[in-house]
Formats: structure tokens, sequence, C-alpha cells
């Protein structure tokens, strides 16, 4: 009976270890789980409009077009969208960081892009900052629940959600006004 008891002692420490360690792996599987789903929104995953798809092949001259009863033109709501995710990303990464001022400083002066070159360059400056956020999410190094400090209760978690939630919104509205002008 001694060599049974100890044998169950030894399954008991065995079984605790194991479990320790299966919920170890479980943590870090629900970590890696949410940290893919998050990107996979920031992504446009899922219900939501992608960037490249909604902005594909988007007439210049139509970028600055206002359609009845709608406030804003695709270049209003494109640089929208980039200043805001570079308020949301900065705010992420830098203590000293300062918020423009709101409204004002979350849109263009001009309802259409002076040329070309700017909308391609807030297309491009838009896909870095999403990459950039995706990046942040990825890294295994990165508490997303733990508070950012210079913050008052964000959590990296947080603001990576709110920059998904925030141009999904948008990116629904340059779909809409993609079909009104029949693009």
């Amino acid at each position: 009976m001694a060599t049974k008891t100890n044998k169950t002692k030894a399954k008991g420490k065995k079984r605790a270890i194991g479990k320790g360690a299966t919920q170890s792996a479980a943590n870090s599987s629900r970590d890696k789980a949410l940290r893919d789903h998050v990107i996979f929104l920031l992504k446009g995953g899922g219900a939501h409009a992608g960037f490249d798809d909604t902005l594909r092949d988007w007439p210049l001259q139509l970028a600055g077009v206002k359609v009845a009863k709608f406030p804003h033109t695709a270049w209003m709501l494109l640089e929208h969208i980039r200043l805001a995710q570079w308020d949301i990303l900065e705010f992420s990464r830098k203590s000293k960081y300062v918020s423009p001022k709101w409204p004002e400083g979350y849109w263009p002066e001009s309802v259409a892009p002076p040329n070309e070159a700017a909308w391609n360059a807030s297309v491009g400056a838009c896909r870095k900052e999403m990459q950039a956020m995706e990046r942040l999410v990825a890294d295994p190094k990165v508490d997303l629940y733990a508070e950012i400090p210079w913050g008052d209760g964000q959590t990296i978690l947080r603001e990576a959600l709110l920059m998904a939630d925030h141009n999904a919104y948008h990116l629904g509205q340059l779909m809409m006004l993609r079909k009104s002008l029949g693009i």
C-alpha cells in the first residue's frame, strides 16, 4: 500500500505540473488568438470593408466631390482616417505626444486633394500606420491589457480596437460614397 500511495502522490504532483503547463499553454494560445483576431479586424476582416478594396481605383477627379445630403468627400474621409490613426498610434507609443485639437485637428482643411501625390501620400500613410498598429498588437512583449502609463485608463488593446472600429465606420462611409458616385 505504501508504494501505491507514493505513486498516487507522484501522479498528483505530475498532474499539477502538467495542469500548470497546460494552463500556461492555454493562456499563450488565447493571447495569440486575441492578437490574431485584433489584427484581422485592423485589416478590415469579417464583415468590414477593407481599406484597399474600398479605395481601389478611386478616380482622383471624384476625390473632392460631395453628394447630396452627405457632408464629406472621399478626400476628407481619407485624411480623417489618416489623422485619427496617427493620433491613436502616436498616443499608444509616445508619452510626450500631444493630440491635435478636436475636431479641427482631425479633418483636412480642403474638400479635395491638392494633387495626385497628396492622395497617394495619404493612402500610403494610412497603410503604414495600420501596419505599425498591427506590429504593436502582434508583439508578444506588449501587454495588451496594461494601462498605458501616460493615459487615463487606455490600453493597447483598447487603442487597437478603437482604430479598427473608427476605420470600419469611415470605410463604410467611403463605400457608400463610392456607390453614390457610381464608381
